[in-house]
């Protein structure tokens, strides 16, 4: 077979990388064309070494092009993935910061929230770039498969508003899965499970294991019980206890969702765990992002040497895009969960928002499962997210400052922490903070620089009620070290 995959902000070495291996997995894609386009040459480079060396070393016919030309990089693209992020590690430090000095606290910010709203104005204006793009001079019928968060409300814009057929993908649902098998203590393959929600916030309806129904009861003691996950997961084992279903999210994801567990300083801590940035760490994804592209600056080699290995020591992971292409091109079936327009396949969310609920896919493309209906709880969690999405989507479409900020004051936690005021001044300080990545809001910037000139309310220099230091290189080496000797001497296997 013999097509051509683009894919937007490669320079995401790691996940690159990942995606590319996963595709060249499939025996039938070894004669594809691979274009890697993104802004930052130096990253695009290192990527580009990395996947050649993988397609040298495994004798593939795969041809693979990196330029920083984006639509030279799409003509006559079948497939295109977006995995930007737009403004950087540079916006994403202002996304978390900024609502600090207003009490929002965060840890990863790039869903909802302050930051995550933020970061969805960055992303929606790029990605109508990418759709114009895409429309013009990849080829036709295109599928666009989005990887950049925020998940739904780029899905969203890209579909109304770009004009192009478009899916998101994202990993929560698979590694709650792995996890809820770990819990109960059996391997993932005798566990099946069917979720469905929004983007985040998706939930676990049925869960069986071998045919047989897991109860909420046996599914709460088992994380309750479980040494690890019972420290881990509080926030999550608490929603589970009374919504009854569990949720696809991290704690420190699922923590930031919701009006009740970051909202009080004092009480942040009762709900989070520090072993690890996604326990719900201040900040933790900025720390480890910002780790992660320190650690591969100085790695390089390392990382060029490890794709030496011959595929055949790779394992294919569970990342949706190579399954995907890999049923639309060889019809070989393939089950998965997707961001999709709802269009009532969920009946009790709005019919015009992103769902992330079951499908399959095959040469005739994607078909979700229909007739999925909420429990209300659940149904009324994912609804207050979905209008805080509408209006964000709508604000980055038309420039229009004063609905941004009745998004940001709708949002669940800004909204259990700042009065509107409050909002309104700490918008406006995003909005100066982040101007170089906001055309949309040119126009209206120069007011709200202004207008921070009187400020009305008074904000605080905070770091947050649980916010970690940046580790040096030497440091993370030391942390790798020290794990995999006490897993070598424990003797631990995880399941699944």
């Amino acid at each position: 077979m013999r097509f051509k995959l683009c894919i937007i902000g490669a320079g995401s070495v790691g996940f690159t990388k990942k995606l590319c291996s996963d595709i060249l997995k499939v025996p039938e894609f070894e004669d594809i064309e691979i274009a890697l386009t993104d802004i930052n040459p130096h990253n695009l480079d290192m990527v580009a070494q990395i996947i050649r060396r993988i397609v040298e070393v495994n004798g593939l016919k795969t041809t693979v092009t990196a330029t920083t030309d984006r639509r030279r990089a799409l003509e006559g693209a079948r497939y295109v993935m977006n995995v930007v992020r737009i403004g950087g590690l540079e916006a994403f430090s202002s996304d978390i910061s900024i609502p600090l000095k207003y009490g929002v606290d965060q840890c990863v910010g790039d869903t909802i929230c302050a930051g995550g709203i933020l970061y969805g104005q960055r992303g929606i204006s790029a990605i109508l770039d990418f759709c114009k793009d895409i429309r013009e001079v990849a080829a036709p019928g295109a599928l666009l498969l989005n990887y950049a968060n925020p998940m739904a409300m780029m899905t969203w814009a890209a579909i109304d508003h770009g004009g192009v057929n478009t899916v998101g993908l994202c990993h929560g649902v698979q590694n709650g899965h792995r996890q809820i098998a770990n819990a109960l203590r059996v391997p993932m393959e005798e566990v099946d499970i069917v979720c469905s929600g929004i983007n985040h916030q998706t939930w676990y309806l049925d869960i069986r294991h071998n045919g047989r129904p897991v109860s909420r009861d046996e599914l709460t003691a088992a994380f309750e019980s479980h040494p690890v996950f019972s420290q881990q997961e509080k926030v999550r084992i608490d929603v589970l206890k009374r919504f009854g279903f569990y949720s696809t999210e991290s704690n420190g994801h699922l923590s930031e969702y919701l009006p009740w567990y970051r909202k009080r300083p004092d009480q942040i801590n009762d709900w989070i765990s520090l072993d690890d940035w996604i326990h719900g760490e201040t900040g933790g994804y900025l720390r480890y992002t910002t780790e992660n592209r320190n650690w591969f600056e100085t790695d390089f080699p390392v990382f060029l040497d490890e794709a030496g290995k011959p595929l055949s020591q790779y394992n294919r992971t569970d990342e949706h895009a190579s399954h995907i292409i890999e049923a639309l091109e060889t019809n070989r079936p393939y089950r998965g969960h997707f961001n999709v327009k709802n269009g009532g396949t969920i009946t009790n969310l709005a019919p015009d928002c992103i769902i992330e609920s079951p499908g399959y896919v095959d040469r005739f493309g994607i078909n979700m499962v229909e007739g999925v209906t909420l429990p209300l709880a659940c149904a009324a969690t994912c609804s207050a997210s979905v209008n805080v999405q509408r209006m964000s989507v709508q604000a980055a479409i038309t420039g229009d400052v004063e609905l941004l900020k009745q998004a940001v004051l709708h949002d669940p936690l800004v909204g259990a922490i700042c009065t509107p005021e409050e909002v309104w001044q700490m918008v406006d300080e995003m909005l100066v903070a982040q101007a170089q990545w906001l055309p949309q809001y040119a126009g209206s910037i120069p007011a709200a620089a202004e207008r921070l000139k009187s400020p009305k309310v008074k904000t605080r220099d905070w770091s947050g009620a649980a916010r970690q230091t940046v580790r040096s290189v030497d440091d993370l080496r030391a942390a790798k070290a020290a794990k995999a000797s006490a897993s070598h001497g424990l003797g631990t296997k995880v399941m699944g």
